[in-house]
């Protein structure tokens, strides 16, 4: 010991970096020494944040130049979302083992929108040492209140090249096993599966429920999720003029073939960052349409085409036993082969927004009127009517189908393309995967609205039997429409309204995104 005091007296701790007046949360609850990265670091934690800073040797002069020069490394708390005890075990030994230290496991950003995890260990052989620090970190990451403790999970076995599965069990649960929330998962069997079991169980036992699959799946759970929220509500689910919140947020796991929603959530298709999302709890509410005949409500949903979006989906639909990406072309060249105009009445309620809010963006129509109860009128031959609540971004739009309205801005876009030429009509297809804007053509015209009224006119003459299938939808006289990547096939006139903030759904709003560079040792 009277050896080693010398040495003991060469060695000081870094100072660590001037810190800005404390703020709540700021005050340091512990402070210790680990090994980090094979360095002793001076360790600090308070509720706010963990930093720390190498303990280096002494000069003989005393010079403090080279403790100045040593960079104080911070991790936030609110990137954090597990920590573990680390041992060592032998093998077969399941329990138990010689405690090492803590692994503190945090959410990295990385170019593109992507997140990764990252382990930062805490070397230690104390165990009095460690388990004060392990309980104190867990406290901290308890007080995190948007952040689930237990999902209920849904996975489309079908999905795309039925990955779901693989997706789910590889990428996703071992990251919720990580951050220590409890999944009960149904693996769905049938179209309309996920909707019976969300009716039936008990959502009050999980703190958020999440899919894993493309457009169609999401859509389905969406409108389970607010169909339940109406029947627990005790509210007439035929017909829903003022629907109620859902009850808990709806995550995306994307595992589809276009994956609009988890794009325009994430900015990214990855199964990864999804689930990252998740597990820390980023949360946003986002607007939702109903869309109802005169009669019944037909389906909760975020965006719907009509005409040739339709039509297209319609008969992939009839082509089930090709393989996806062939199917999908197959009817998107056949439709534009067969490209015929939908005669129809369109009838909206613009967007009330005050003048000086207001602004012009290309050739974007927003219409102000005086009274909210005007509605606007247009009659004609039209090849596509999309309908949106959400930008609607894809790999092959990544501006968006919609790019001028928001997640939750309260509106939709109503976009009208009317009868041209082929050629014309596929120009302004081909913008959508470009930086030009898709509108500026004299036959597409846009509006910001709150309801729409679509009132499809049955084809009569000679134009009637060009076309096989457009000639069968109309002697049933049903129509098909296109509600988030779902085929349904009505009759008579659908109404659309926008519900602003309908639902939660776990993701990031790009105009917060902060980026979280900090270094991480994954050792």
């Amino acid at each position: 010991r009277a050896r080693a005091a010398p040495q003991e007296r060469r060695r000081r701790v870094a100072p660590l970096a001037a810190a800005p007046p404390a703020r709540a949360g700021d005050e340091p609850l512990l402070r210790g020494i680990f090994e980090i990265g094979k360095r002793s670091c001076d360790v600090v934690l308070s509720a706010r944040r963990l930093r720390w800073s190498p303990i280096l040797p002494e000069s003989p002069t005393g010079d403090s130049s080279m403790a100045l020069q040593t960079q104080e490394e911070i991790v936030e708390m609110k990137d954090v979302f597990s920590v573990k005890l680390k041992r060592r075990r032998f093998a077969g030994q399941k329990k138990g083992g010689t405690l090492l230290g803590i692994t503190i496991f945090k959410c990295l950003n990385k170019e593109e929108n992507k997140l990764t995890d990252c382990a930062i260990h805490l070397n230690n052989l104390s165990e009095d040492h460690c388990l004060s620090w392990f309980r104190h970190l867990k406290e901290i990451l308890n007080g995190f209140r948007n952040r689930p403790k237990s999902l209920k999970v849904f996975v489309n076995p079908s999905s795309h090249k039925r990955e779901a599965a693989h997706v789910y069990y590889e990428k996703v649960a071992p990251l919720f096993k990580l951050a220590d929330i409890k999944t009960d998962v149904t693996v769905t069997e049938y179209e309309g599966h996920a909707l019976s079991v969300l009716k039936e169980c008990e959502l009050q036992a999980f703190d958020g429920v999440v899919c894993v699959g493309g457009d169609g799946s999401v859509s389905e759970v969406a409108h389970g999720l607010l169909l339940r929220a109406q029947i627990d509500a005790g509210k007439d689910t035929e017909y829903v003029s003022k629907p109620v919140r859902a009850p808990v947020p709806l995550g995306v796991i994307p595992a589809g073939t276009t994956n609009i929603l988890a794009h325009t959530l994430y900015g990214i298709k990855h199964a990864v960052t999804a689930a990252l999302h998740i597990v820390m709890g980023h949360m946003q509410a986002v607007d939702v349409c109903t869309f109802s005949t005169p009669s019944k409500l037909l389906r909760f949903g975020f965006s719907a085409m009509f005409g040739f979006g339709a039509r297209t989906l319609a008969l992939a639909e009839k082509h089930r036993w090709m393989p996806s990406s062939q199917r999908k072309d197959f009817a998107f060249i056949k439709t534009l082969a067969d490209l015929k105009p939908e005669e129809c009445e369109l009838s909206f309620l613009p967007l009330q927004i005050p003048q000086e809010d207001s602004h012009e963006e290309d050739r974007i129509t927003l219409l102000y009127l005086g009274s909210k109860d005007q509605w606007q009128k247009i009659q004609g031959h039209f090849l596509n009517v999309s309908i949106m609540a959400i930008p609607c971004l894809c790999s092959m739009a990544p501006r968006g189908l919609a790019p001028n309205t928001r997640l939750n801005n309260g509106s939709m876009a109503l976009i009208v393309v009317q009868n041209t030429s082929r050629t014309e009509f596929i120009k302004h297809l081909k913008r959508y995967t470009s930086v030009k804007n898709q509108f500026n053509f004299p036959f597409v015209e846009t509006y910001t609205v709150q309801e729409v009224k679509v009132q499809p006119r049955l084809k009569s003459g000679p134009d009637a039997k060009e076309n096989t299938y457009l000639n069968a939808a109309s002697a049933e006289g049903n129509y098909p429409w296109n509600i988030d990547g779902d085929l349904m096939k009505e009759a008579s006139e659908v109404h659309v309204r926008v519900h602003p903030q309908l639902i939660d759904l776990y993701g990031v709003n790009t105009d917060d995104l902060e980026s979280s560079q900090a270094t991480c040792n994954c050792i």
